[in-house]
């Protein structure tokens, strides 16, 4: 008997279309997730469907309509392309299937169909190079649920994170080969930010801002997004030649003030009024072109800068189908 592995890849997720009723059901599942906000049951619930999921529906179907394309959503388009070049390199021995984590192809009926085809061995490999319990950790908890309800589990290999993997770091550099660095007065690294609250989870005792995550990866915050996202910019910064004084690590789509600073916009806004004329910004949290990078950098920063003295915000495109960026993806299933 030929022994076969199914690899689960997983993203985010997307809204069907750009509707509000669509948009509307995307909200609900996203924001109900406890391991995106992290309040009492009843809280949440209170929170999430009387006020924030009414309220904001009807404006991010607007903005998801800026993002929508011929192809439709691009995170769903870029990660179905991405699936099928990795189930290319990868072989007969190997069957790639895409899940997203929040709307469709869901985590269950992927995983459904992965059961009736009976493999050997599953890979689940999320799309997030940097570990956050509101990304990773939500996913892998979903495919842990779902499996767990399986009579026969096969062997199960996760991988967790790989912010520091050396294709993905050529990638995102590769993507940026097309800029002249010396064009721009200032280098903008900007990842999804998170709660405070979630990277000191992290820790047993104390919190994250007792350890020195800018600067290091140990044992103990190896797992602290902040810590893993300050370790991709310093491999990026090194392969880029940047020095310190030429670059900010910064977080954007907070939801209020007691989340990771500094927050994006606000270094946007600052660097105009110190008379930046041109930033260059990349998103090496997003794998896939989104309403974060699309719309929240290119559009939403680019006014910020305008408005503020600046002239112009280049975005460096998401890695989307980068041969590199499946070359990492292949890599890491091979070595697990």
């Amino acid at each position: 008997m030929k022994n076969k592995t199914g690899v689960l890849l997983i993203n985010l997720g997307t809204p069907d279309s750009p509707s509000t009723a669509d948009v509307r059901s995307y909200l609900f599942q996203f924001l109900n997730d406890p391991r995106v906000i992290d309040l009492p049951w009843l809280l949440r619930k209170i929170l999430v469907n009387l006020i924030i999921v009414p309220f904001r529906a009807p404006k991010s179907a607007k903005i998801y309509q800026q993002l929508w394309t011929e192809n439709g959503s691009p995170l769903l388009y870029y990660s179905n392309k991405v699936s099928q070049l990795l189930d290319d390199a990868l072989g007969e021995d190997y069957t790639v299937h895409l899940a997203m984590r929040y709307k469709n192809p869901g985590i269950p009926d992927v995983l459904a169909e992965m059961k009736k085809l009976n493999y050997s061995r599953i890979v689940v490999l999320p799309m997030f190079p940097q570990y956050a319990s509101a990304s990773t950790g939500s996913a892998l908890e979903m495919v842990m649920d779902e499996i767990g309800k399986w009579w026969a589990i096969p062997e199960l290999k996760v991988i967790s994170q790989y912010y520091d993997h050396p294709d993905f770091v050529d990638a995102v550099v590769d993507r940026a080969s097309k800029y002249d660095l010396s064009d721009y007065d200032h280098v903008l690294f900007s990842y999804h930010g998170l709660p405070i609250r979630h990277v000191d989870k992290v820790y047993e005792e104390g919190q994250c801002a007792d350890r020195d995550c800018e600067h290091e990866i140990t044992t103990e915050n190896q797992y602290c997004y902040k810590a893993s996202c300050f370790a991709t910019t310093r491999l990026l910064a090194d392969k880029l030649g940047l020095g310190e004084a030429d670059y900010t690590v910064c977080f954007q789509s907070r939801l209020d003030k007691n989340w990771l600073e500094p927050f994006s916009d606000k270094v946007v806004e600052a660097l105009a009024k110190q008379g930046a004329k041109k930033l260059l910004v990349f998103s090496p949290a997003f794998t896939a072109d989104c309403l974060e990078t699309v719309v929240e950098i290119g559009d939403e920063y680019q006014q910020i800068f305008t408005e503020n003295g600046g002239e112009k915000i280049q975005l460096v495109e998401s890695l989307n189908d980068h041969p590199l960026w499946v070359s990492c993806l292949k890599k890491l299933v091979l070595d697990s």
